[in-house]
């Protein structure tokens, strides 16, 4: 490799056949655009869904997601042909976006839509009976709320029915159910040229379903963020003061992949599609925010689904936990002890196991490795060095074992 200094940022070089990035490697501060040449990108166990490789050329980019979320690769890039790379660090990406907001925005743009893909896969392994993003729904979330006795939500659903569906098949049962609720057919109109929003506690931003025309920044309070699923609403977080959701909306044009309500008072800052570009470039910060926030969701959203991959459930419990240490960046390194704040049935039922039936898979698995170990049931490891050497056991052998298998079927 050789290297040569620009402005801001390094122009490196790399021959043909050799290693830019490696999947697994702790310390990743830098990420790359492609000058010249081309550049194979793939992962060791490819996710449900995912190109296992890809080939890229000039303007595109790799490695963003390790180095702006500050966790290992989950990605080997190797290089195709002699290349020419610019290697941007990760505290530079502000000034990136001041100098080349299209690189911005084209990384933006393609970071939701990998998100949405990695979410939507999730979703279909683990909730059979999902629902895709589909104005018409809107009807059926209106219904689900009302049964449930949540008549502000099932009239805010309602409501965006005959907004966006003035001459849906389900428009007169809506009006009816309306008016048997005494509220407008249509809600209060929001003056979109006020980014300042205030909502009050339980109160829907938006729903699953509903067109996306904004990205939101929380500048105070909480917000809840769920999903209808089996005829159930599922919880999937709780976002606190800087945090951004609803961006995959304004970026793919697409409906709401998820309902966002009010938990207490909350404030917002609403920005819509036509001003985002401007604001990115006004202010870079806010780029490198929704960039990082992004790498966050894509890091954890990839881990989730290499987790699932895996058949055997004593490996997912460890993927699992090492992927927690990872997540609150731990060091992964020899001897180094690490207190996980888990509860067994918490841990079971974060790899789709049940308390009272599979306890038994998780003590086997302590039993076995003795630097994991559970006290005042909560999970203790005396040695992460160790816990990563049994996950990439466990990795390898699902590898090995998905060969076998498609040998088999030849």
């Amino acid at each position: 490799m050789t290297t040569a200094q620009a402005p801001s940022f390094q122009i490196v070089s790399y021959p043909a056949g050799s290693y830019i990035i490696v999947e697994g490697k702790k310390e990743a501060y830098n990420f790359y655009i492609v000058r010249e040449g081309k550049v194979s990108v793939g992962r060791e166990n490819p996710v449900v869904g995912e190109d296992p490789n890809q080939n890229l050329g000039p303007g595109d980019f790799f490695g963003v997601v390790a180095a702006m979320a500050q966790h290992p690769q989950i990605e080997s890039a190797r290089a195709l042909t002699n290349v020419s790379l610019i290697s941007v660090s990760y505290d530079q990406f502000g000034t990136l976006i001041q100098r080349n907001t299209p690189v911005a925005m084209k990384i933006i743009r393609y970071f939701s839509m990998k998100l949405r893909q990695f979410d939507q896969t999730i979703t279909r392994l683990s909730f059979r009976n999902t629902v895709a993003e589909d104005i018409n729904q809107l009807y059926n979330m209106g219904e689900y709320y009302f049964s449930q006795g949540n008549m502000d939500h099932a009239t805010y659903a309602y409501q965006s029915y005959l907004k966006y569906l003035p001459n849906g098949q389900y428009v007169p049962q809506v009006k009816k159910k309306l008016m048997s609720l005494n509220k407008p057919l249509a809600s209060a109109p929001i003056d979109e040229t006020k980014f300042n929003r205030s909502y009050k506690d339980n109160e829907v931003i938006f729903c699953e379903h509903e067109p996306g025309k904004e990205l939101y920044i929380i500048q105070g309070g909480k917000v809840k963020i769920s999903k209808i699923v089996d005829n159930n609403e599922v919880m999937l977080a709780v976002l606190q003061t800087g945090d951004i959701f609803g961006e995959m909306a304004i970026l793919d044009n697409k409906p709401r992949s998820a309902n966002a309500v009010a938990f207490g008072f909350t404030d917002v800052l609403a920005i819509n599609k036509a001003n985002f570009e401007g604001m990115v470039k006004a202010q870079p910060q806010l780029a490198s925010r929704l960039i990082t926030l992004l790498s966050e969701r894509i890091w954890i959203a990839y881990k989730q689904l290499a987790n699932l991959m895996l058949k055997d459930p004593q490996g997912r419990i460890a993927d699992t936990l090492l992927t927690l240490a990872e997540k609150n960046r731990a060091k992964i390194a020899p001897k180094t002890p690490y207190d996980f704040e888990i509860a067994v049935r918490d841990l079971l039922k974060m790899v789709g196991l049940a308390e009272n039936r599979d306890e038994k898979i998780l003590y086997s698995l302590f039993e076995a490795n003795k630097f994991l170990k559970l006290e005042n049931d909560r999970v203790k490891c005396s040695d992460l060095g160790e816990l990563d050497k049994l996950v990439q056991y466990y990795r390898k052998k699902n590898l090995m074992d998905a060969k076998i298998s498609k040998e088999k079927l030849r």
